[in-house]
């Protein structure tokens, strides 16, 4: 029935007239039999003229609803129509009354924004932004309540409705927020972005309407954004990219990357003043800055194959450009690129672009020379081991650079300082060549008058020439301890950061020195201590640890009677709340507009860090990054100490093991990511004590440790947003798996959880890798995606050691077609390597297991063999390797087809690491042959390649074979005597070759010098006389 035929049935109703009321009740009755009528009496509420009208159709309306609203179909439940009409006549009625002539709204509001069921609170949400919308400006004074009830609503994903009415409340309060609402307004933009990711792919139109609530918040003179803006930015990019806008999107970034400062101006990092003088507010806070960070977000987020063939050509113009600022634009690119795409640069790119980064560290414009500086260290730190084979290019240049910055221009020196830590660390016995000149720009500054920073630069760089250099550190040893001596002794206000990074250094140095520094030790543990209880400063107490840490590697037990004031500093630091200032926790039960609300008695907010913004989703507390960072170095230290220390420590485990673990619900991520890590440490170090002090009260500790860390694991695994933390958590993991065995599968059921939980990370199914299914069905992906795929990779051979191989292998059934998927034509380098390599080493766990699977992994591993990419190629012959050692009967029938590639490749193979690993392979097979006798034309060659040049660990495999050739055949190996003592000479003094390898060949070749006299000296004559007599003095023959 229309409208107007039902309001003239009402207009009866209302006549003094009995026989037309008779007949109109009737009609009525007849009309309302009509599933429709529900939605025509919502129409004459809104727009009957006549006010009785309107009353009766809402008394009529109401009754209907209560007494047969469960009777009524879904859809018409749902429908919005009515609803929203319902809704904009209550607005209508509120304009003109407002809150407080009409308490029952804020009644109605109260009662059904709560209510148990999701459609009468959906409809609460649809009243309530309708009437906040119609007069915005009356709910002032109720923000704080309305922005707790958005919290919860925004938080319930499974309703969308919910979700959409609740944005376009704070759509429209968004611009009347003030600056005591921004607290708990930043805490809804996490979830208002996880709300717009919902509601896109249910209604794309409503997405789009509730995207205003972000314009808004954004465009609010409040500063509730700047806190989140990293989320936002993803969140903005990764809709641009689902929409191919990627091309107009990096040519709209470079113009604001390349734009020039002001007439007279430098930008901010280039400026030549004192670091301290800069403002910090300007630094890392410019157009220019969060259009790098862009890049960044986009490489780590974009397979390369997608992204580098667009930037390329606008990097290469950016770069040849005669604009200073065009050039450093380029290489801040390059910097950034070489964070998400390290990959593709290293296996594609890498020479070209260090060398315009090298040659931009001789530009004549010292704004370039920043940039290529800056370049050069995210190189060092994101390229490695690739760009340590290029220290003869880079070394030199970067000595020269360091010698030519002026005195005082501390900003450039820290510059300079910068890229040559991050470059030379990493590389070890290659330093050497450059150690004196390098030693002698890093003293310079500590023996003459020269600023604390320039101090304090120099003193950082020390302990990265020590990383590097270890040993041969030791002639400089007494001149860098006297520096440092000085430095942690003094008083100087001034010189308390070049005190705290002495402390640092201190701690690198017995790292990298080792067993010279022994004598040191007590003195060093004393003056951390003494520090300690002198100066109150965060900063000075990580480096302390990291101090105590360092020196339990090197004390172990003797540390033990420190360990009672160590572990006591510690705690504090763990359980100190100094710098946490409490915010609104958004827990509150939700009372609208009640005037008993506790809100005047809440405590005053200090704004939030701004350094704090990568780590402000959870917006309850407000802390310096410093007492963050003291939190994150304790766990590090209380792991690698209880390690260390072993039964030493046990007396203070379980206090400190508490006080770790109350961290894991920390809001910092890097705290939560080094609880963990010192977690899966506890547990190695319980069953350290238990291996060398058996006891059923360690056993029980070391069980009851495992029954939390476990579960806790396997909850971040799966309910962890950010990667770095699901990382540290799978690495831990895996340490601990392969420290504590099969004990950490307890109970039963324990293995199956673990190994879902692995599953899930490969499927792409965890909460911080929170893909659709758009992005599921492409076959590239983000290198950083990758890197989560290879941590899960590394568990899977450590559960499979852990479980044993009859135990694992159903589960390895169900990881085999995910990881075989990634080793097709068209995957990626690294997708392959990732795949062989946990392939190769699950069979390892599995052992004779593997039998079952040699059909399904040879063809894969054959194909893999003869990949151009060296790292994929020594994983496929590892494999094949260790197949034919484990693979039983199944394995054996590939052997001479095995041995047909493994051969001529031995001959004609240039690479050493897979020289080295076809070594291993052919060891194995020998081993593995169904004779049990070495075939002369396998072995000969196999001896005469050696000795191993790169993968020493197949030395182990080396000792077996010799104990094999030993045991099975010894007489066989005669004809390979010279082979066998050539390799024994050159092995002899080499401290890194195992002692059972050397071991196991002794005793083979004393078997040959007593049974095969003659033999065995004709062989001896072939080495060169000293190494001959050498030998026959260790055999005794002499």
């Amino acid at each position: 029935m229309e409208p107007a035929g039902l309001e003239q049935i009402l207009r009866e109703l209302l006549l003094p007239d009995t026989e037309r009321i008779r007949r109109a009740t009737e009609q009525l009755q007849t009309a309302l039999r009509d599933p429709a009528s529900l939605s025509t009496l919502c129409d004459l509420l809104a727009s009957a003229g006549d006010p009785q009208i309107r009353q009766f159709a809402a008394v009529l309306t109401r009754r209907r609803l209560s007494t047969r609203w469960r009777r009524l179909a879904a859809e018409q439940r749902e429908r919005h129509s009515v609803s929203l009409s319902l809704a904009q006549l209550s607005a209508a009625i509120f304009r003109k009354e407002g809150l407080e002539a009409w308490p029952q709204l804020l009644q109605l509001l109260q009662h059904s924004t709560h209510s148990a069921h999701i459609r009468e609170r959906e409809m609460g949400l649809l009243l309530l932004s309708v009437v906040v919308t119609s007069r915005p400006e009356a709910f002032r004074p109720h923000h704080r309540e309305l922005l707790r009830l958005l919290n919860e609503t925004l938080g319930e994903v499974g309703s969308p409705g919910l979700l959409f009415y609740s944005l376009r409340t704070l759509t429209t309060m968004a611009p009347y927020l003030g600056i005591d609402d921004v607290p708990l307004a930043r805490m809804l933009v996490p979830k208002l972005i996880v709300a717009v990711q919902t509601l896109i792919p249910i209604d794309e139109a409503k997405a789009c309407e509730a995207m205003e609530a972000l314009d808004e918040l954004l465009e609010s003179e409040v500063p509730i954004i700047s806190s989140h803006l990293a989320e936002v930015l993803t969140f903005c990019l990764e809709a641009l990219l689902k929409n191919r806008f990627l091309p107009p999107l990096l040519h709209t970034l470079f113009p604001i990357m390349a734009a020039e400062p002001p007439m007279g101006q430098l930008d901010p990092e280039d400026q030549d003043v004192e670091e301290e003088e800069l403002d910090p507010g300007l630094v890392g806070e410019t157009p220019k800055h969060f259009a790098v960070q862009v890049v960044d977000m986009l490489a780590l987020h974009l397979p390369p194959e997608k992204l580098c063939p667009l930037l390329m050509p606008m990097l290469e113009e950016a770069l040849r450009s005669q604009s200073p600022y065009q050039r450093k634009a380029g290489l801040l690119v390059l910097a950034v690129l070489s964070d998400g795409a390290g990959d593709h640069i290293r296996q594609r790119l890498l020479p070209p672009l260090l060398q315009i980064v090298c040659k931009s560290l001789e530009d004549p414009s010292q704004v370039v020379r920043n940039a290529a500086l800056f370049a050069l260290g995210q190189f060092s730190e994101n390229l490695q081991p690739h760009i340590s084979s290029y220290s003869g290019e880079v070394m030199p240049l970067l000595l020269a650079y360091l010698k030519s910055v002026p005195p005082g221009h501390t900003h450039h020196l820290a510059k300079a300082c910068y890229a040559l830590e991050n470059f030379v660390e990493n590389l070890g016995p290659k330093v050497q060549p450059y150690l004196p000149e390098l030693m002698e720009c890093m003293l310079q500054p500590l023996r003459t008058p020269s600023s604390s920073r320039s101090k304090e630069l120099a003193v950082s760089a020390l302990g990265a020439v020590a990383t590097a250099a270890q040993a041969s550190m030791l002639p400089y040893f007494p001149t860098i301890m006297e520096h440092l001596r000085e430095f942690l002794l003094t008083n100087h206000e001034d010189l308390q950061p070049v005190r705290i990074q002495s402390l640092e250094t201190l701690g690198v140095l017995v790292r990298a020195v080792g067993e010279p520094m022994r004598p040191l030790a007590e003195e060093c543990c004393q003056l951390g201590l003494g520090l300690c209880d002198q100066v109150d400063d965060p900063d000075l107490r990580r480096c302390t640890y990291s101090l105590f840490a360092a020196l339990s590697g090197l004390m172990g037990e003797s540390l033990a009677p420190h360990l009672p004031q160590i572990t006591t500093l510690m705690l504090l630091s763990l359980r100190s709340t100094e710098g946490i200032v409490p915010q609104y926790d958004g827990s509150h039960t939700f009372l609208l507009f009640d005037d008993e609300s506790s809100g005047e008695e809440e405590e005053e907010l200090m704004e939030e860090d701004d350094e704090e913004e990568d780590d402000s989703e959870i917006s309850g507390y407000s802390v310096g990054n410093a007492f963050f960072d003291e939190k994150e170095d304790t766990c590090a230290a209380l792991g690698e100490i209880s390690v260390n220390t072993s039964v030493a420590f046990l007396p203070y485990m379980e206090t400190v093991f508490e006080e770790v673990f109350k961290l894991l619900e920390c809001p910092h991520l890097n705290v939560r990511k080094a609880a963990h890590e010192a977690l899966g440490q506890f547990c190695c170090a319980l069953h350290k004590a238990c291996q060398s002090c058996p006891s059923e009260s360690n056993t029980a500790a070391l069980q009851a440790a495992l029954a939390r860390v476990v579960p806790s694991y396997l909850q971040a695994v799966h309910g962890e947003r950010e990667r770095q933390v699901v990382m540290a958590v799978l690495e831990a993991l895996t340490a601990m798996l392969r420290s504590c065995g099969g004990l950490a599968l307890q109970p039963p059921g324990r293995l199956a959880e673990l190994c879902q939980a692995l599953k899930a990370v490969l499927q792409r199914k965890t909460a911080c890798q929170d893909t659709d299914e758009e992005e599921e069905e492409e076959e590239d992906q983000a290198e950083y995606d990758a890197m989560l795929l290879e941590h899960a990779g590394e568990a899977i051979p450590a559960l499979a050691a852990a479980a044993g191989g009859d135990a694992f292998a159903p589960f390895f059934a169900g990881f085999l077609p995910l990881l075989l998927c990634k080793t097709k034509q068209g995957c990626t380098v690294a997708e392959k390597s990732f795949a062989v390599g946990t392939l190769a080493e699950s069979i390892q766990g599995l052992g004779a297991a593997s039998a079952q699977f040699v059909s399904r992994l040879f063809p894969v591993l054959l194909s893999a063999s003869r990949e151009a990419d060296p790292e994929v190629r020594s994983n496929a012959i590892f494999g094949l390797g260790v197949l034919a050692e484990h693979g039983g009967r199944p394995a054996q029938e590939h052997f001479p087809k095995l041995l047909g590639l493994l051969l001529p490749l031995l001959a004609r193979e240039r690479h050493d690491r897979v020289h080295d690993n076809i070594c291993g392979a052919l060891a194995r097979l020998l081993m593995a042959s169904p004779t049990r006798k070495p075939e002369p034309q396998v072995l000969a060659p196999l001896l005469h390649a050696l000795p191993l040049k790169e993968d020493l660990e197949e030395w182990v495999t080396m000792g077996h074979l010799f104990s094999f050739l030993y045991q099975s055949s010894p007489d066989q190996v005669v004809d390979v005597a010279p082979e066998l003592l050539r390799i024994y000479s050159l092995i002899l003094a080499e401290n890194k070759i195992p002692s059972d390898t050397k071991a196991a060949l002794l005793l083979l070749l004393k078997f040959l010098a007593k049974q095969h006299t003659d033999s065995f000296h004709s062989a001896l004559g072939s080495l060169p006389g000293d190494k001959a007599q050498e030998l026959q003095a260790i055999l005794g023959l002499t």
